[in-house]
């Protein structure tokens, strides 16, 4: 069966983080089961490559890893904040997201394109550290500590985009955050990935900006990305 690398590119918008969740299970669950029919029947039908876009509400999610303390706010605190917290099924510990991020869940039958998670995390990142270096940049990979940041290495480390991911069957699903403009303050009522002794930033505040076109570095990581997996893009519109 010859491998697929097309994707099918879906910009969700800003969306409820549940909601896109369960999106994901749908697509990742089709995928799975496309694989398991191709073995069991001895068939050849193509799988499916996703890569969705989308912008959420203020939302603290807990990975299979993770240790709920370090969320260091309350039920009633969240709600005054306006942001919700789940419980979910990525790697990693505790991240959030919110409005003025851009998340993506590239939802991928690695068999398409290698298999190998680790080649798949360090493609990630690549693609955000190449994004970066078009607004003069220099993002980086710190040991053991999946993501990207900037100054590793030094008392200024910060972390400018979280990454958590799951496989089964070389299927992925979640996928990585990027600050652009988002509200640093919410970073406060959490131990970011378990991390106590590094910050996080966005790039709006490294590049002096009040805004960022999100646009703009959506195109950017859409072309790297390509470029990294010699992937070739087709548009759908965002059925949610």
């Amino acid at each position: 069966m010859g491998k697929n690398k097309v994707v099918q590119l879906q910009d969700l918008g800003y969306q409820d983080y549940k909601i896109t969740w369960d999106y994901q299970e749908t697509l990742f669950k089709g995928i799975i089961d496309t694989k398991i029919k191709n073995r069991r029947e001895g068939s050849e039908i193509a799988t499916s490559n996703y890569f969705l876009f989308v912008e959420h509400p203020h939302v603290f999610t807990l990975g299979k890893s993770g240790d709920v303390t370090n969320l260091l706010v309350d039920e009633k605190t969240l709600a005054d904040k306006q942001a919700t917290f789940y419980k979910i099924n990525r790697g990693g510990d505790i991240t959030y997201h919110g409005p003025g991020q851009i998340v993506g869940y590239p939802i991928l039958d690695l068999e398409n394109f290698f298999t190998d998670i680790h080649k798949y995390l360090r493609f990630l990142e690549e693609m955000v550290i190449c994004t970066l270096a078009e607004y003069g940049l220099k993002g980086q990979r710190s040991d053991g500590e999946t993501g990207v940041w900037l100054d590793v290495g030094t008392p200024f480390a910060r972390k400018i985009c979280a990454m958590g991911v799951r496989a089964s069957r070389w299927v992925t699903m979640h996928g990585f955050a990027f600050n652009i403009n988002a509200d640093l303050g919410y970073f406060d009522l959490m131990i970011p990935c378990g991390i106590k002794d590094k910050a996080v930033t966005s790039l709006n505040v490294e590049l002096g900006r009040v805004q960022v076109d999100m646009q703009e570095v959506k195109q950017k990581l859409l072309h790297h990305f390509s470029n990294l997996f010699e992937a070739e893009w087709i548009k759908e519109k965002a059925p949610l």
